[in-house]
C-alpha cells in the first residue's frame, strides 16, 4: 500500500507509534481581555523633560495604548484565538455600536469603544498603531469630558461587551488603567452601584484587574475606591492565567523603569495561561490511600507553526486541507481503513494484529500515578531525564484533603532529601513510565514575587532497554593542578549573574525572528535588517573580566605541553616511526605519478549492526551508507542524515 500523498502527513504522524489518546484529559483555553484606559487631563499630560536616556516621553493614557497594542501584535501570532479590546472611558465622545455613531446617541455616556472584543486582524493593528502615532487623529478623540463618569455604567458596559462577544470563553479578564484612585469621592450611592457591577462581573467569571498609575506627587492609593471593585479571586479554572499583582509607578523624573515598559513587563509575564496535561489523576501512596492531583506542562519547546497550503484559483483565498488515499500498489484501488491492519516484523516475517489486539497490548491499567518506594535524592542522576518533568499540584474534586496529604509530602520529602520512585500512565493506553517524584522549594525573584510555586515534579527516567553503550574511551591526558587553578580563576570570573541560569533573559532568537519577520509582512512594517539575539556572548565585557587570565591560562598551557613533551618524548617518537613505515608501505607499487583508485568499502550485515550498537553509524561515509541500503532495497537517495536515520530505523523495527 502507498499513500497518494504523504506531503500532507504532518511530521511525526505515523500509523505505527500511533496510542488511543484520551482527550478529556486536555484543556484548551481561549482568553478575553478587554482593556479599560481612563481619559482625563492627568491621564494626558507628559512626565516632565528629562536627561536621561529612560525618560518617560509618553502620557498615561498613551502609554497604556502602545501597551495594547503591543499585546494585540503579540497575540496575533502567538494565541490566534484569543480575543482583545479597548474601551475608553472618561472621553466628550461616546461610541458602544456602530448605530450610536451614526444616531449621535449614546447607550453608555462618556464611554468610547475603539476596539470591539474579538480576534485581532491586521486592521485592528495597524488603526491601534495609527492613533498612537498621528497626534492629530489622537488629539480628536482624547478630548475628557466635562462631565463626571460613572463607573457602575464603565463596569456594565463592560459586561455587555463580555456577554454578547464572548460568553463561553474560559478565561475574562478586565484590565482597568487608571490614576484616579477615588472617582467617586463624595458619593456613596455611585461607589456602591460599582461595586455591585463589579459583583455581576466576577459573578460571570471576569477578573477585573486593577493597573494603577501613581502620580509624581501622590501614591496611588487602591483603599480610597478599587478595594471594593479588584478582589484578590483567582480563576477554578486551571486554564485561566493567573491575576496580576503589584502596582505600576510611573517615573517622573526618568529614572528606573519607564511607564511603558512597566506596563508590558507586568502584562507580559502572565499573558500565557496555564495548561493542564491531566485533571484529577490518583495519586497512589499506598494501597486504598489515594489522593488527586493534576498535572501542567511548565516548560515546553515553542516552535513557530506549521505553515499550511493556500487555495488562490477561487474567489478568496482558502485553506486547503489534506486528504491521504490508501491505494493498492497492484490495482490501484482505494483501500478501505477497515480492511488495514497493522503489522510488527519479527524474523522476516510480519506478524498482524487487529486493532483491539494493539489497544490490549498497550493497556497497562488505568490512569494513575503509584509510589513504588523511597530513595536518597542524592541518588538521581542528572542525566536520568528522559523527557521534560510534570509540574503537579493537589486538586480536591475527586478526594477531599488532598491538599493537605500534597502538603504533608511535599514538605517530608523536601526535608529528608529525599525522592518518590513511582509508576505513572498519563491518560488511557499510555505507555507506563517509570518517574521520580521529585520535590520542588518555593522559587521567589528579588521583589519577593513567587516564579515558581512549591509542588511536585515528575522526572521520567529511563528502562534498561533506553539505555544504549558507552562509546568507546580514549586514553585521556590529565591536566595538571596549575592549569585547573589558572581555569578555576577564569570560571570565577565568568560567572553567570547569582550564579544561576535565569530563562527569562534570554528569548529564543530563530523564534523571535520569525516573529518579527511574519508581523511585519502582515502589517505593512520595513523589514528588520538583524535579529536581536541575547544570547550572543558579551565579548568586551569578558575580555575586561577575564582577558588577562585566560592569556595567563595560555601561557601555563604552552609551558605545561612542553613538560609533557620532554617526559614522554620517546613514547612520541615511537609513533612517528611507525607512521612513516606505514605511509612507505603504502607509497610502494605506485606508477609514477599516477593516482591509485580508492575502492569503495563495502560492510555487511554484521559490520553495520555493530555499528548502529555502538553509537557510530554516523561515521560511515555516504557511499558505504547508500551501497548498503541499496543493497536491502531501500532508498539510497538524499543526505547523509536521512540515510543515517533509514539504517537506525531499520535496526530499531527489527
Amino acid at each position: 500500500m502507498v499513500a497518494e500523498d504523504n506531503k500532507w502527513k504532518p511530521p511525526g504522524d505515523d500509523d505505527e507509534d500511533d496510542e488511543e489518546v484520551d482527550e478529556t484529559a486536555y484543556k484548551t483555553a481561549k482568553d478575553a481581555v478587554l482593556f479599560v484606559i481612563e481619559v482625563n487631563p492627568s491621564m494626558l499630560t507628559a512626565p516632565p523633560p528629562s536627561d536621561s536616556k529612560k525618560a518617560d516621553t509618553d502620557s498615561p493614557t498613551s502609554a497604556a495604548l502602545k501597551c495594547a497594542y503591543a499585546l494585540m501584535q503579540q497575540r496575533i501570532i502567538s494565541n490566534p484565538n484569543d480575543m482583545m479590546g479597548v474601551l475608553l472611558y472618561g472621553t466628550e465622545k461616546s461610541k458602544f455600536t456602530v448605530e450610536d455613531e451614526a444616531s449621535g446617541t449614546a447607550s453608555y455616556p462618556h464611554c468610547y469603544l475603539l476596539t470591539d472584543l474579538d480576534i485581532p486582524s491586521a486592521e485592528d493593528v495597524k488603526a491601534l498603531k495609527t492613533l498612537g502615532e498621528d497626534e492629530d487623529e489622537f488629539g480628536k478623540l482624547m478630548v475628557p469630558a466635562k462631565q463626571d463618569v460613572s463607573m457602575a455604567n464603565v463596569l456594565f458596559c463592560a459586561n455587555q461587551i463580555f456577554t454578547t462577544k464572548a460568553p463561553n470563553f474560559s478565561s475574562r479578564r478586565l484590565f482597568i488603567v487608571t490614576d484616579n484612585d477615588d472617582p467617586h469621592a463624595d458619593e456613596k450611592a455611585a461607589k456602591s452601584s460599582a461595586a455591585v457591577r463589579a459583583k455581576d462581573l466576577y459573578d460571570l467569571g471576569v477578573l477585573i484587574e486593577l493597573f494603577p498609575i501613581s502620580r509624581p506627587d501622590r501614591e496611588f492609593d487602591k483603599r480610597r475606591f478599587y478595594d471594593d471593585i479588584v478582589y484578590n479571586q483567582v480563576s477554578t479554572d486551571p486554564e485561566a492565567p493567573a491575576p496580576i499583582s503589584g502596582p505600576t509607578k510611573a517615573s517622573a523624573t526618568g529614572d528606573g523603569m519607564s511607564l511603558l515598559n512597566s506596563l508590558l513587563s507586568n502584562i507580559n509575564s502572565k499573558a500565557v495561561a496555564r495548561r493542564a496535561l491531566f485533571s484529577n489523576l490518583p495519586l497512589e501512596i499506598g494501597p486504598g490511600f489515594r489522593i488527586s492531583v493534576k498535572g501542567f506542562i511548565i516548560f515546553k519547546r515553542q516552535e513557530p507553526k506549521r505553515s499550511c497550503y493556500v487555495y488562490l484559483a477561487g474567489e478568496k483565498a482558502q485553506i486547503a486541507t489534506g486528504v491521504t488515499t490508501e491505494l493498492a500498489s497492484d490495482t490501484a484501488r482505494t483501500v478501505e481503513k477497515v480492511e488495514i491492519k497493522k503489522a510488527y516484523k519479527f524474523g522476516g516475517e510480519q506478524i498482524l494484529f487487529t486493532p483491539e489486539e494493539i489497544s490490549s497490548l498497550r493497556n497497562f491499567g488505568d490512569p494513575c500515578i503509584r509510589i513504588l518506594g523511597f530513595k536518597p535524592m542524592s541518588m538521581l542522576p542528572l542525566w536520568a531525564n528522559m523527557k521534560p518533568p510534570t509540574f503537579i499540584y493537589p486538586s480536591e474534586e475527586d478526594y477531599i484533603g488532598s491538599t493537605r496529604v500534597f502538603a504533608a509530602l511535599h514538605a517530608k520529602l523536601l526535608s529528608s532529601q529525599k525522592i518518590g520512585i513511582t509508576w505513572f500512565i498519563a491518560r488511557k493506553n499510555a505507555a507506563p513510565v517509570l518517574a521520580a517524584l521529585y520535590p520542588g522549594p518555593e522559587s521567589l525573584d528579588e521583589n519577593g514575587l513567587q516564579i515558581m510555586p512549591p509542588g511536585l515534579w515528575l522526572i521520567p527516567l529511563p528502562y534498561a532497554d533506553d539505555i544504549r553503550q558507552n562509546p568507546e574511551m580514549t586514553t585521556l591526558i590529565c591536566a595538571p593542578e596549575q592549569l585547573i587553578d589558572r581555569m578555576r580563576l577564569v570560571i570565577q570570573q565568568l560567572q553567570l549573574p547569582k550564579a544561576k541560569y535565569d530563562p527569562s533573559k534570554y528569548p529564543n532568537p530563530s523564534l523571535q525572528w520569525h516573529y518579527r519577520i511574519l508581523q511585519a509582512m502582515a502589517l505593512g512594517e520595513d523589514l528588520p535588517e538583524m535579529p536581536d539575539d541575547k544570547t550572543i556572548p558579551r565579548y568586551r565585557q569578558i575580555d575586561k573580566r577575564a582577558g588577562e587570565y585566560v592569556l595567563d591560562w595560555g601561557r601555563e598551557l604552552q609551558e605545561q605541553h612542553e613538560v609533557w613533551l620532554k617526559e614522554n618524548s620517546s613514547a612520541m617518537g615511537a609513533l612517528s616511526i611507525g607512521s612513516k613505515r606505514g605511509a612507505a608501505a603504502g607509497g610502494e607499487g605506485n606508477d609514477g605519478g599516477t593516482k591509485k583508485k580508492t575502492r569503495v568499502e563495502e560492510v555487511d550485515d554484521a559490520e553495520m549492526k555493530k555499528a548502529y550498537a555502538n553509537d557510530k553509524v554516523g561515521k560511515l561515509t555516504v557511499a558505504v551508507l547508500r551501497g548498503w541500503l541499496e543493497g536491502k532495497g531501500m532508498d539510497g537517495r538524499g543526505k547523509k542524515g536521512e540515510l543515517v536515520d533509514r539504517v537506525t530505523g531499520y535496526f530499531e523495527s527489527t
